[in-house]
């Protein structure tokens, strides 16, 4: 069996980012990969302006406190003011252009207007509550680098500056096929032996959240005729075909004689916990080679694998360049004494005294498990853990991102 690094290392350099970009609209582009980095074209803030309500006025008028100024303009957002004249104060709001002759905004709190004047009660200090034009953002920097996946900041960050579209890969193309003749969809009668296709649910939301385009290919039935006619015609348009169930070894598995037969398997077997039995390969078709990659059928080994292997390969083939989680220390409140010779991903959650609670029953058909948790605790190869130690968690907030 290969270990979880050597497999992620050999998924990743397996692919590469998806051809094609288009520019689209800023307030469309939150959750695709930037094609190439953005440079700002204009200063921000524009130009200098107030960070409260107050009045504008230079320092030198304010030689000492209840200085008396008259107020000669009122100054709003979007309204440029004329030059404040020696001895005179401006009213002022957040966000309005400083006038031409102010350095400094004295809040309103500290003032007092009577009569067309007002009384200043603080010694100001040049520069004193004014946003400076380019303080946040300078014409000509870059504020976006590309293969970043764009968050809604990082698109009011463009618009901040402008930016009506931006250039970006386009959505990958992936095909999902759930194979077992067990399988029913929820509102179908149950026989004897069936369950409920739940990894249809979950592999379709987790795709379409990680910005893909997704094809639901349906249940594939438990044939090796059957299982390659679909990846034949899930190859025709696809980027990456994800198969649920019948990578294991046993004689209704189908899946990877299948990609045998019409391609061929890259990576099999992988030392982790839960899901082990993971193939990786491509299948070749019209002279083009897709992407394979089929996630073991039990519901929380697809879960595991899909965020831990899965998720990284998608982000890559999108033109990802930050394809690794962020994890943080935390302090495991729970004893694992068994060690393995596998990588183990166990689901936690953390408690009130930041900590992490491990829930009782790891096994990998119980669902519940990765709902009650909120995250990964990182096991390496023969690692124990006692309670108080340090461990890697991965919180499902930033693997499902």
């Amino acid at each position: 069996m290969l270990s979880f690094d050597e497999a992620l290392a050999r998924l990743l350099a397996s692919v590469e980012t998806v051809p094609g970009v288009s520019s689209v609209p800023t307030l469309a582009a939150a959750g695709r990969v930037l094609a190439t980095a953005q440079q700002a074209p204009i200063d921000a803030p524009p130009v200098d302006n107030a960070a409260m309500d107050g009045y504008a006025l230079a320092v030198a008028d304010v030689p000492r406190l209840a200085t008396c100024l008259p107020v000669t303009q009122r100054i709003t957002a979007g309204v440029v003011g004329t030059r404040l004249q020696p001895g005179t104060a401006a009213r002022i709001f957040t966000g309005a252009s400083i006038p031409a002759g102010a350095d400094a905004v004295v809040m309103q709190e500290k003032c007092r207007q009577v009569d067309g004047a007002v009384t200043i009660d603080h010694l100001p200090r040049p520069g004193e509550h004014i946003r400076r034009a380019g303080s946040d953002i300078a014409a000509g920097s870059e504020i976006l680098a590309a293969g970043r996946r764009l968050r809604p900041q990082d698109t009011a960050l463009a618009a901040s500056v402008g930016l009506a579209s931006l250039p970006v890969y386009r959505r990958l193309r992936v095909t999902v096929l759930f194979t077992g003749d067990e399988l029913r969809m929820p509102g179908e009668a149950l026989p004897p032996g069936g369950i409920y296709n739940s990894n249809r649910f979950l592999l379709i939301a987790l795709l379409e959240r990680l910005g893909c385009k997704v094809r639901d290919g349906g249940q594939v039935p438990d044939a090796l005729a059957a299982t390659r006619r679909a990846l034949r015609e899930a190859a025709a348009d696809s980027d990456l075909i994800v198969t649920s169930g019948g990578v294991s070894v046993g004689e209704e598995d189908h899946v990877k004689a299948a990609v045998a037969a019409e391609g061929r398997i890259e990576m099999w077997r992988i030392a982790i916990k839960p899901g082990k039995p993971l193939a990786f390969g491509k299948i070749v078709a019209d002279g083009r080679e897709v992407a394979f990659v089929g996630l073991p059928g039990n519901p929380v080994s697809g879960f595991v694998t899909f965020l831990m292997l899965l998720r990284p390969l998608l982000l890559r083939m999108q033109g990802g360049v930050q394809t690794h989680p962020v994890s943080y220390c935390l302090r495991a409140d729970f004893d694992w004494l068994r060690p393995n010779a596998r990588r183990e991903f166990l689901r936690a959650r953390r408690n009130a005294d930041g900590g992490l609670d491990l829930f009782a029953n790891q096994s990998s058909g119980v669902l519940t498990s990765a709902v009650w948790g909120d995250g990964l605790v990182d096991v390496q190869e023969q690692q124990a853990i006692r309670r108080g130690d340090a461990v890697r968690f991965l919180p499902f907030s930033e693997l499902l991102d």
